[in-house]
């Protein structure tokens, strides 16, 4: 998605205080939306998180950075105001970003207490090899991203080294924390080891066991799993007259597979084994916490006066 850093965007919400009115943020950023006129598909862009969206999130950074270096001011909460200093910078056709702001005091010491290095302050310029600078938001989020998807290439290399037996309970565990199959308990007893019709498990689909979820477990490295062996697993289920079934794999699933389930009336749902690692690590199966951060975020709500 090619939208501007934070950086980028400094000077366009400068210009939109330049009337010297005060403004609030939420108009800050539709007035800098307008002056972009970004597509929707760039203003629905989000963040891995999926919390917030890319160009919010840009802009309220931008905004940041500039209060912290004395150009814009905030007389109220969410009330946005261009300082002299600001005036002076969109007037000296200087280029508006880390670098320049980093002339002011007040935000070196900014960010030297937000733990920034002087890269941070003095970025290269960018550049279609280094690609935008992040806001500190940003670089969390992809780092998690990077951390996930070297944990998930991990979890799959040490499933694969275990035996099936042992990876069709680690599915079972993983139903389980889903929130399926009932209890541990129940999971244990109701999930057996079968060769009938290709059937590897019989999970509940809630507590109550007001209906089943059929389990296919295959443990395969380099194999896709093809057309022909969800076929099985769904006449397999006419075998137990079940309308539901899951088959999870650590490989693929071929684009006729994928196509053919979309296309009968079962309802198969196909995990593989990107997806696989991924709902392990959201749910907290085969993994453990190393480390805990809190970000911390203004509480608006203690700041309200009546």
């Amino acid at each position: 998605m090619n939208l501007p850093s934070y950086e980028a965007l400094m000077p366009a919400v400068l210009q939109t205080l330049v009337d010297g009115r005060e403004r609030p943020l939420r108009e800050v950023f539709e007035l800098v939306c307008q002056r972009y006129a970004f597509t929707p598909e760039q203003l629905a862009h989000t963040l891995p998180s999926g919390r917030q969206t890319t160009v919010r999130s840009r802009v309220g950074w931008a905004k940041t950075y500039l209060v912290k270096a004395g150009l814009i001011a905030q007389p109220r909460r969410g009330v946005c105001l261009i300082t002299e200093r600001g005036r002076a910078a969109l007037a000296s056709g200087q280029t508006i970003d880390n670098r320049y702001l980093a002339q002011f005091g007040e935000f070196v010491a900014f960010t030297l207490a937000s733990g920034e290095n002087s890269e941070a302050i003095t970025p290269a310029p960018i550049t279609a090899e280094t690609g935008p600078i992040h806001t500190p938001q940003e670089q969390i989020e992809q780092a998690m991203t990077t951390l996930n998807a070297s944990l998930a290439d991990e979890l799959l290399s040490e499933i694969l080294a275990m035996s099936p037996r042992f990876f069709e309970r680690l599915v079972v565990d993983l139903m389980v924390a889903m929130g399926y199959g009932g209890s541990q308990h129940d999971a244990a007893q109701t999930t057996r080891y079968s060769s009938d019709g290709g059937i590897d498990g019989i999970l509940k689909e809630d507590r109550l066991g007001l209906d089943s979820i059929y389990l296919q477990a295959k443990r395969y490295t380099d194999k896709t799993v093809g057309r022909p062996e969800i076929q099985a697993f769904a006449g397999a289920l006419d075998l137990h007259r079940a309308r539901k079934g899951v088959f999870i794999t650590t490989s693929g699933f071929s684009r006729d597979a994928q196509e053919y389930v979309g296309r009968i009336e079962k309802r198969i749902v196909l995990i593989d084994g990107a997806h696989l690692a991924a709902l392990m690590i959201e749910h907290g199966v085969g993994v453990a916490t190393r480390q805990t951060l809190a970000i911390k975020a203004l509480d608006s709500d203690y700041f309200a006066e009546e």
